[in-house]
């Protein structure tokens, strides 16, 4: 299987799903323990949540599981979070620091590098080969990462998490008119939300977010509870409580999108 999947549209809109995909190899599926088998940390069901809100947006989706190797980690290892509880580029553990894999199974730094080759690699070659390709056409590119996360879990943030966590790793990722856009939407839903949170942007978002060079980057990780049935397996997607979020979500999209091509015309006459 192919690790990365590409949609191409023609508008400057590149949402990324790095944590949908839930194919497992067979020998890394052997190493797995029975926790790790029910891929618990999947963002489930977001590619089904975004698809189609917005008229011409280029979608780069992942295909393998993040236990696999976390295509929003950064390659080198390197915390995204220094001092506080996160996972890695492999992950040991659930976000429950549950242990995923058996006993004596726990992939070694070649194996760390193979995935990461195999995996990690092409699905970003992927990636900003998009980002390019619409800056080439716009002008800009703005790179909206799509995650969630289960709206409870105290081995990673106390409490109950909001719906809504935009991350722009305190600004330094998008235009402030993009950000301002993204949050002030997010504020009418009447929804929870957080501007730059538990959760400022991973490694993509911040890899990636270079305002300056007319590529701006915001993540957007969504409470599960949000919309799913369940957050537990088997994580059933709840019809009228996605339907009701797409809503918003593509409110939040246009939004942002509106603000873009504000910031670019600011610049453009400068």
């Amino acid at each position: 299987m192919d690790p990365v999947l590409v949609k191409r549209g023609d508008s400057p809109l590149v949402l990324v799903l790095p944590h949908t995909g839930t194919y497992v190899p067979d020998d890394i599926w052997a190493n797995l323990n029975a926790e790790g088998r029910l891929l618990r940390d999947t963002d489930w069901h977001i590619d089904r949540l975004y698809n189609g809100l917005i008229e011409g947006a280029t979608t780069v989706r992942a295909t393998f599981h993040r236990y696999v190797i976390d295509a929003n980690r950064d390659p080198s290892g390197q915390s995204l979070y220094p001092g506080q509880t996160t996972t890695g580029l492999v992950p040991l553990s659930t976000f429950d620091n549950t242990p995923i894999w058996r006993d004596g199974a726990e992939p070694d730094a070649a194996e760390i590098d193979r995935r990461a080759r195999h995996f990690h690699a092409p699905y970003h070659a992927a990636l900003a080969a998009e980002l390019a390709r619409v800056k080439a056409i716009h002008g800009y590119a703005v790179l909206y990462d799509c995650h969630s996360i289960r709206s409870v879990i105290p081995w990673l943030f106390k409490g109950v998490l909001p719906d809504f966590n935009i991350g722009t790793d305190e600004g330094r990722t998008c235009d402030p008119l993009i950000e301002q856009a993204a949050f002030r939407t997010a504020s009418a839903t009447g929804r929870t939300h957080v501007l730059n949170g538990r959760f400022r942007g991973g490694w993509t978002t911040r890899h990636y977010g270079r305002p300056a060079d007319g590529v701006h980057a915001i993540q957007m990780e969504l409470a599960q509870s949000s919309h799913l049935a369940t957050e537990e397996p088997p994580f059933d997607l709840d019809a009228e409580k996605s339907a009701s979020l797409r809503k918003e979500l593509t409110d939040i999209l246009t939004g942002i999108m509106l603000a873009a091509a504000e910031a670019a015309g600011r610049g453009n006459q400068h």
